[in-house]
């Protein structure tokens, strides 16, 4: 029985890795939808008859000991999505962005 996740049209998250990574992993993280870069720190996702607007911002790395890791801080805005297809879309890209397992 898979638990029910509730996607806002629009939140904001932070993700731990370099924008060069980040940018690696974003057209198998969209799976197949229709990807668009118009700005160096945006991208526009086909979601069905909507859309997804992603902006991204490099934080100041966070430091831990001597361990050093890096932040982006990234907004998601859906537009004429419904809320199940929300939900599908994100769990496959939050799983195509799991370290160690997705």
């Amino acid at each position: 029985m898979g638990e029910e996740v509730i996607v806002p049209e629009s939140f904001e998250r932070e993700q731990g890795c370099t924008e060069a990574e980040w940018l690696r992993w974003l057209p198998d993280a969209v799976h197949g939808h229709e990807l668009a870069r118009p700005a160096p720190d945006r991208a526009e996702v086909r979601v069905g008859a909507g859309r997804l607007r992603i902006d991204w911002k490099v934080l100041p790395p966070r430091r831990i000991a001597a361990i050093v890791l890096p932040r982006l801080h990234v907004g998601f805005a859906f537009g004429g999505v419904a809320e199940a297809e929300r939900e599908r879309f994100m769990k496959r890209f939050d799983l195509h962005l799991q370290r160690g397992g997705g």
